[in-house]
């Protein structure tokens, strides 16, 4: 009787050591990949501020793809807030199809537009789509440009002045915010300021 209760503490002392080595190397494991993020997971804070995650979201492109934006994590982003009235948003456009179609591919960026939609001066939804399809197809723009019927990327970003673009890193961390319009020569720099 003694050699059994014996064994049995023998035992129960084994599993327990095991029970804490494994405890510590899941614990080392979860170190290595808050790590490899850049920052611990307690940092990691949604906002609108350099170093936040920006608000993430679903919206749906003019082709009907829909597009998330934290999908685009491990490329450089130009997230863009326009609307087809706004004038500076008008001048800006021809900049970001030029720095769009001569270096995305070279620097690994991705423009994506979110166009207000439910700011723009039509009367009902489909004339809205119709007026963004016509100034899209007037530009030439070949960037993505999303709809945001219901303002609620637009209430996340808390946009008030257009046009209005965030410069995400690869990384997916907010790494500056531009009120106005840009040039090629200004998207150039800032993209190349992300990593």
């Amino acid at each position: 009787m003694k050699k059994n209760i014996g064994l049995l503490i023998v035992v129960l002392l084994v599993i327990a050591m095991i029970g804490t080595y494994v405890r510590q190397q899941i614990n080392e494991e979860r170190a290595i990949e808050k790590s490899a993020l850049g920052k611990d997971m307690e940092e990691l804070k949604t906002g609108l501020k350099k170093g936040d995650i920006p608000p993430d979201f679903t919206l749906t492109s003019l082709d009907g793809e829909d597009i998330t934006l934290s999908d685009l994590r491990g490329k450089k982003v130009v997230l863009n807030f326009w609307a087809t009235w706004c004038p500076p948003c008008k001048a800006e456009m021809p900049h970001m199809q030029s720095f769009y179609d001569e270096y995305a591919k070279e620097k690994n960026v991705e423009i994506i537009a979110v166009n207000l939609t439910s700011a723009e001066r039509d009367v009902t939804a489909d004339a809205k789509v119709d007026t963004v399809m016509t100034f899209r197809d007037s530009f030439e723009l070949t960037f993505p440009i999303l709809l945001d019927p219901d303002n609620d990327a637009g209430l996340d970003y808390q946009i008030i002045t257009i046009p209005t673009t965030y410069f995400i890193d690869s990384n997916g961390y907010i790494q500056r915010a531009i009120r106005g319009p840009m040039d090629v020569d200004m998207l150039n720099d800032y993209v190349d300021a992300l990593d």
